[in-house]
């Protein structure tokens, strides 16, 4: 008598690795809630982050006060949710994490640090970019943290 098979709990894809789905819908959620804490503090929140009563302005509305007391932390927070969910797309269990992927994410992490970096040179601190703008010299640490993510791909490279 044979021994029974285990039940399978994850998916099989064509390639023939195990895909964790809620692993993938982390990473990509991760990603889409950071992008998303940006774009909210920049479009919502950061006029009221950033007010000064001293010159005699009327105060902006204010809907989101913990968002506008965190301040500049709200792009540690967001940029740190980008890069914890490419961390977790980059393990094994995700198409991010093996063949092609590894080497799409490594190469667009290095890059998109790269040109992060060689846009703020050109550009400077005095940009219109709202990002750019209010992160000042930080933008050479975010360039460096996306570089440092494309070698979280790297070891995962076979």
């Amino acid at each position: 008598m044979s021994k029974p098979r285990a039940r399978q709990t994850e998916l099989r894809g064509v390639s023939g690795y195990e895909t964790s789905i809620p692993r993938c819908v982390l990473a990509a959620g991760l990603v889409l809630l950071g992008i998303i804490w940006i774009a909210v503090y920049i479009n919502v929140a950061m006029d009221a982050a950033h007010f000064d009563k001293s010159l005699g302005l009327p105060e902006p509305s204010n809907p989101l006060p913990l968002m506008a007391d965190l301040g500049d932390w709200n792009f540690a927070i967001g940029f740190g949710l980008i890069f914890l969910g490419l961390i977790i797309s980059a393990n094994k269990k995700t198409p991010m994490g093996r063949g092609r992927g590894v080497v799409i994410g490594m190469l667009g992490c290095f890059l998109i640090g790269l040109v992060w970096v060689v846009v703020f040179y050109f550009v400077g601190a005095d940009t219109s970019m709202p990002v750019m703008r209010s992160l000042g010299q930080k933008n050479l640490v975010l360039g460096v943290c996306f570089m440092a993510v494309g070698f979280a791909f790297a070891t995962k490279w076979e």
